[in-house]
C-alpha cells in the first residue's frame, strides 16, 4: 500500500466472541479490496497448543486445522496473517486452571520455567499453522507486574529488570522458532518513563534502548486523541526505545453494541498523518471486542475505508465514499448509520456507550437516570426508523442495520422508564401507573425480538462460543424487567403496599453521557463485570 510497507487490520478473537473460519475469509477478501496486506488475530488463549487441553478450554479455540487453513487462504491473497497472542498479562481465562503459572490474577509468573516451557509450545504450535515470521507477544498492561506471588518469593525488584528479564526469554524462544516478535510498548514506555504512557515529552534513560532485544520491534498504540501532535510526539518518543516501530491504531467497535466510526476516523486521519511523517513503515487498526464483544467486525468498515483510502493518499470526501462504493456495495453514509444508536448528542471529543448502559440499567434504580431526557424516547424511535429503511438497501450487510434498529426500538421505550415508573409511583395516579405498567409488557416484547435479532448477528460472524455470555446478560435483563413488571401490578393490585426500591434517593452518577462499557456495575450489580 502507498507510503507504507504493511497496511493491516487485527481482529479479536478473545473477548467472548470467536469470528469462524468462514467469516475471518470473507473478512479477508473484503480487506483485500480495500488494499489491506495484514490481518493480526488476537488470541490470548483460543488457539490449540500441544500439550494444553484446559488452553482455550469452552472458548471456542481455533484447532491448529483451523489457522492453518485461515493461513493459506490469506496468503493465496496475497494477505499475510499473523499470530498475536500473550505471554505476560490478559491470561485470566488459562490461568484460572493454573494458579501454579500466576503472578497475579492475570500475569505469568516471571522467572518460572513452566511458564517458558508453555510459551515455547504455543510459540510451536504457532509455528506449525502459520508461515509468518512476524508474532506479536502481547505484554501489554501488565500493571501489577511482580506484585502478586513473584513478590512473595523476590521480594521488591526493579519492575523494569523483572520485565526486561521475561521479555528476553520470550525473544529467544520467538528465535527458537524464526518468529521475529513485536510488542505493546506501554509497559516499557510506563516503567522507564515514570508511569505514564501517553506522555509527549519523555527523555528516556540510552542503555534503555541498549537492553531491548535486538529481533523485538515495538507496537505504539493509540486512538483516544484526534491531536496530530501527541501522535508525532509519542512517535518521536518510541524512536528513542527503537529503530524498530509500528503503530496500532483502532476502528472503534469495543464500547458496546455499535460502532464509533466518526470518532475512529477523525483519530485515524490525525495519526495517519504523523505516521506519514514520522517514518513509521507499518500500520495495523485494531478491532478489540471489550466487555462481550457485542458489536460486528463489520460495523466499522467506513472506518477501514477511510484508513485504507488516506493511506493510498486519496483523501477528497467524495473519492473516498465512491472507494466505499465501489469496494463493498454499500454507500459510505449508509454505513455510518450505525454509529446512531450512540448519537443522541454531538460528543466530538469522546465517545459514549449510551445505548448500551440504557439498556443494561435497572428500571427501578438506573444509576444513569440524572442523564436521561424526555427527548431521548423520539430520538431512539427515530434511529430505529432511519436504521430499518436501511436494511434491504445495504445488501448482505443488512443484517447489521436491522440488529441495531430493534435495539433502537427497545430503547424508544426504555431509556426513561426508571423516571417514569418513579413519577408514577410518587403521584399514585392510576392511569399514569397503567401507562407505564402498559409500555413494560411493550419493552420487554420488544427486547425478546431484539435479543433473536442479535443472536441472528453472533451465529453469522461467531462460533458459538461466548454467547452463553449474551444470554447471561439479556437473559437477565427480561427477567428483571418482568420482576419490575410484576412488583407494578401487584402494586397496582394492592396486593403489596409499597416498592422500597422506588422509595429510595437515586444519586447522581455522571453529569451528561458518558462511555460506561462495564455490563455489571450497569446493572447496578456488584458482580466482576469484565466477562470473556
Amino acid at each position: 500500500m502507498k507510503n507504507f510497507d504493511r497496511f493491516g487490520v487485527m481482529i479479536d478473537c478473545s473477548r467472548n466472541a470467536v469470528m469462524t473460519v468462514e467469516q475471518v475469509k470473507s473478512f479477508i477478501l473484503v480487506l483485500k479490496k480495500m488494499g489491506y496486506d495484514q490481518v493480526q488475530l488476537y488470541m490470548e488463549d483460543t488457539y490449540e497448543v500441544d500439550g494444553q487441553p484446559l488452553f482455550g478450554y469452552l472458548r471456542g479455540r481455533y484447532s491448529r486445522e483451523e489457522l492453518r487453513e485461515m493461513d493459506d487462504f490469506a496468503f493465496e491473497n496475497g494477505v499475510e496473517l499473523v499470530p498475536n497472542v500473550q505471554t505476560l498479562a490478559h491470561m485470566t481465562a488459562f490461568l484460572r486452571w493454573h494458579g501454579e503459572l500466576r503472578d497475579t490474577e492475570n500475569i505469568f509468573l516471571v522467572g518460572n520455567e513452566d511458564v517458558y516451557n508453555l510459551i515455547d509450545s504455543m510459540f510451536s504450535s504457532l509455528r506449525a499453522s502459520f508461515r509468518t515470521e512476524k508474532i506479536h507477544i502481547g505484554m501489554d498492561e501488565a500493571h501489577m507486574l511482580g506484585r502478586g506471588r513473584y513478590y512473595d518469593e523476590h521480594g521488591p525488584q526493579d519492575r523494569v529488570e523483572i520485565l526486561l528479564s521475561h521479555l528476553c526469554r520470550v525473544c529467544e524462544i520467538a528465535d527458537k522458532y524464526a518468529f521475529k516478535p513485536m510488542m505493546w510498548s506501554d509497559m516499557f514506555y510506563k516503567l522507564a518513563g515514570g508511569g505514564d504512557y501517553y506522555v509527549t515529552n519523555t527523555k528516556f534513560d540510552p542503555t534503555v534502548k541498549e537492553k531491548i532485544p535486538q529481533n523485538l520491534t515495538l507496537v505504539y498504540w493509540d486512538y483516544y486523541t484526534h491531536d496530530k501532535k501527541r501522535y508525532a510526539a509519542m512517535i518521536k518518543g518510541h524512536h528513542q526505545l527503537s529503530d524498530r516501530v509500528v503503530f496500532g491504531g483502532g476502528a472503534w467497535k469495543w464500547v458496546g453494541f455499535a460502532p464509533h466510526n466518526d470518532f475512529s476516523i477523525r483519530a485515524t486521519k490525525a495519526a495517519i498523518s504523523a505516521c506519514k511523517e514520522g517514518g513509521i513503515r507499518e500500520v495495523f487498526l485494531t478491532m478489540w471486542g471489550d466487555n462481550g464483544a457485542e458489536c460486528s467486525s463489520y460495523a466499522v468498515l467506513p472506518s477501514l475505508c477511510y484508513a485504507a483510502c488516506i493511506a493510498q493518499g486519496i483523501t477528497k470526501m467524495a473519492d473516498i465514499k465512491a472507494k466505499c462504493y465501489e469496494w463493498l456495495g454499500v454507500k459510505y453514509d449508509d454505513l455510518l448509520l450505525l454509529d446512531l444508536p450512540d448519537q443522541l448528542e454531538d460528543i466530538k471529543d469522546g465517545v459514549n456507550t449510551s445505548s448500551k448502559y440504557f439498556l443494561y440499567a435497572d428500571c427501578f434504580a438506573s444509576i444513569f437516570q440524572n442523564t436521561e431526557k424526555a427527548e431521548y424516547a423520539e430520538k431512539y424511535a427515530s434511529m430505529a426508523r432511519r436504521l430499518n429503511l436501511a436494511v434491504k438497501r445495504t445488501g448482505e450487510y443488512g443484517y447489521l442495520f436491522d440488529t441495531l434498529a430493534k435495539l433502537c426500538a427497545v430503547l424508544a421505550v426504555k431509556v426513561n422508564i426508571c423516571t417514569r415508573t418513579r413519577e408514577a409511583y410518587a403521584s399514585g395516579d392510576a392511569a399514569q401507573l397503567d401507562a407505564v405498567i402498559a409500555d413494560y409488557k411493550k419493552m420487554i416484547r420488544l427486547t425478546r425480538t431484539f435479543y433473536k435479532a442479535f443472536r441472528t448477528q453472533w451465529m453469522i460472524e461467531n462460533k458459538p462460543h461466548g454467547f452463553n455470555v449474551q444470554d447471561t446478560r439479556l437473559g437477565g435483563l427480561m427477567q428483571r424487567m418482568q420482576a419490575c413488571l410484576d412488583t407494578l401490578i401487584d402494586y397496582r393490585d394492592g396486593k403489596v403496599a409499597s416498592i422500597p426500591e422506588l422509595e429510595e434517593e437515586i444519586v447522581p452518577f455522571a453529569q451528561g453521557l458518558i462511555s460506561y462499557n462495564d455490563w455489571a456495575q450497569a446493572t447496578g450489580t456488584n458482580l466482576y463485570g469484565y466477562l470473556y
